[in-house]
């Protein structure tokens, strides 16, 4: 083991492990990244930025941190350590590392990069240019990648030098407040040296000004939301509560930054919305469009690690057409009821069918619904294989500024201006097909703007893996989750707003053989009683096939109320208000850091 390997394993528990992208370049070998010969080179430098960005995604933040949130549940076994995760069921020998681990590996090599770079030599101006956007990019990294550990660990270790250079291979945990602060101005500093992408014809998966700006946005508002705090002195348990920061002018400036961001990104005018659909077909498509802002690149057999449109899709059989996916997270079952009907979103967002191995579309009951926007039949070809689809992941959207505005200019005015209620309809009139009849009213007081964010950001962004801490920003996930267990339990009895769901539903069986499959939905006759033998027949005899959607064949949904109760008692079965709004560090990482000994979240 080198040295370089040693100390960072003591300072963040945790062992560098960059993959390489061996289809399209050379990337530098662990051991040399931080080599002076890499900066004697402007073309050795790209490479090395180009290696960390395999350091800015993890399989862990649609999967387990994707879960536990009032969109998805896990299909797994709840001796699983996933659907463990996803329902709260914490501890210190199970707390995942993966995201930890990937995270600090790409903060490693950005604060490499970022110490580096300034004191190369240039050529003449477009090299220096060329450098510039290139430690931009570095910044990002940085900032995003510390911002992945925050929204999760809370107060964790905060390198900002190479570990070489450090004095003491131990680091302890430092307040998120001082690390948000430093990736925002992380951000700033990339934004002052990137170019937009209309100048520089950046790819999709690398950072430009347009995705710093974006990302600064989110940054700030993670920065001035709610988290889970105690008190770094003491940890004594008393201490631990959901707060925000207590900087009130502070909070203050970080919507401020937010609401700026944003603007300058929609003052510019190179993204912009487009059909719903074509997003998500596009992505799995491996094609560009000008809503999508950033994505972390999947093509290619040594870059599939994440098992995109396999682990969070459509359940297709090891015998159809598309060969294998093979779900471990479904749409929660009161998920789909939350669209209102003339939304295009609803039917993009969650799969109402499976493919079967007759490569059929076959209908789903209500607890079986599945992730629709990385469904493998619409793509063009199988892919490297039945687990790696070469699908890349959407880091940022263009909806997701526009709501991010509006959510900041609620924030700052009391109440919604009218560029606020403007950002919040420009994505609820794409839903809709630009039918303003449709969206309803704007709310015009703070609460309920607020309120309509939340719902909106649900609807627009499932599955997309920022819901379980957006809520915990709102300070509601507890709230938010308890009141969905209720949800469900409605549904599973037909009560409450779900008294008049349909029991059944009638559909026709159509073929699944082709890539670019233009299925987007099945189209079913809602039945709200079990049809009688002469009804049955007449609907078989015009080719529909009927289902019950509280049938016996469903995983988790039957007719009994008692093993509703069950199932509905399981989910976010640990959940607890103030103490699981933050993972635990795992054992490993902190017996591998002697500067985490004693700072262990305070309630495990």
């Amino acid at each position: 083991m080198t040295k370089y390997k040693f100390i960072y394993m003591a300072l963040a528990g945790l062992l560098l492990s960059t993959s390489a992208c061996k289809d399209f370049l050379e990337l530098p070998s662990e051991k040399d990244f931080d080599s002076s010969t890499i900066f004697e080179d402007v073309g050795k430098v790209e490479m090395a930025v180009l290696g960390a960005y395999t350091s800015t995604f993890n399989a862990e933040l649609f999967y387990q941190f994707g879960m536990g949130n009032d969109e998805i549940f896990s299909t797994e076994g709840e001796t699983n350590s996933k659907n463990q995760v996803s329902n709260y069921v914490y501890s210190p020998a199970i707390s995942p590392t993966g995201t930890y681990t990937t995270m600090y590996a790409g903060v490693e090599q950005a604060n490499v990069l970022i110490r580096n770079i300034p004191l190369m030599a240039s050529a003449d101006d477009a090299e220096r240019d060329k450098l510039d956007a290139l430690l931009g990019e570095a910044y990002a990294i940085r900032a995003m990648n510390m911002l992945h550990v925050v929204r999760h660990f809370g107060d964790v270790p905060y390198p900002t030098v190479p570990v070489v250079e450090m004095p003491d291979f131990a680091s302890s945990r430092v307040s998120r407040d001082t690390i948000l602060d430093g990736c925002v101005q992380d951000l700033q500093r990339a934004i002052e040296l990137l170019p937009w992408k209309g100048e520089s014809g950046m790819p999709i998966e690398r950072v430009s000004k347009n995705t710093a700006y974006g990302l600064l946005a989110r940054t700030a508002l993670y920065a001035a939301g709610y988290s889970l705090r105690w008190d770094l002195d003491s940890y004594a348990p008393s201490s631990v509560q959901l707060a925000r920061r207590s900087d009130t002018q502070r909070i203050q400036e970080l919507y401020e930054i937010a609401r700026d961001a944003c603007k300058a990104i929609v003052d510019r005018g190179e993204n912009e919305l487009i059909d719903y659909e074509t997003i998500f077909r596009d992505l799995v498509n491996g094609k560009y469009n000008k809503e999508s802002m950033f994505e972390y690149g999947q093509k290619g057999a040594d870059r599939n690690e994440a098992r995109l449109g396999y682990t969070n899709g459509i359940f297709a059989h090891t015998q159809s057409f598309y060969n294998k996916s093979q779900p471990a997270m479904a749409a929660l079952p009161t998920y789909y009821f939350e669209f209102e009907e003339g939304d295009v979103r609803r039917d993009v967002t969650i799969s109402n069918y499976a493919i079967t191995a007759e490569s059929t579309h076959q209908m789903n009951t209500y607890a079986n619904h599945m992730i629709g926007k990385y469904r493998v039949n619409w793509k063009a070809d199988e892919g490297v294989s039945a687990a790696q689809r070469d699908i890349n992941w959407i880091h940022l959207r263009y909806a997701d500024v526009l709501l991010m505005y509006a959510e900041a200019e609620n924030e700052l005015n009391n109440g919604p201006t009218p560029v606020a209620k403007e950002m919040y309809e420009k994505v609820r009139l794409r839903a809709f097909q630009n039918d303003r009849a449709q969206i309803g009213e704007t709310p015009s007081t703070y609460e309920a703007f607020r309120d309509a964010i939340i719902q909106e950001r649900k609807l627009e962004l499932g599955f997309e893996g920022w819901r379980r801490t957006d809520l915990i920003r709102w300070g509601i996930l507890y709230e938010k989750l308890t009141a969905t267990k209720q949800d469900v339990l409605d549904l599973a009895n037909r009560t409450g707003k779900y008294a008049d769901v349909p029991r059944y539903r009638a559909y026709k069986i159509t073929d699944a053989k082709a890539f670019n499959d233009p299925t987007v939905a099945l189209d079913f006759i809602p039945l709200a009683i079990e049809p009688t033998a002469t009804e049955r027949e007449e609907l078989q005899r015009q080719g529909y096939t009927i289902v019950d959607m509280y049938g016996a064949t469903a995983a988790f949904f039957n007719n009994k109320l008692a093993a509703n109760e069950v199932w509905v008692r399981n989910i976010y079965r640990g959940l607890e208000k103030n103490k699981v709004e933050l993972f635990p560090l795992s054992t490993n990482t902190i017996d591998a850091n002697t500067g985490l000994r004693g700072q262990q979240h305070p309630l495990y």
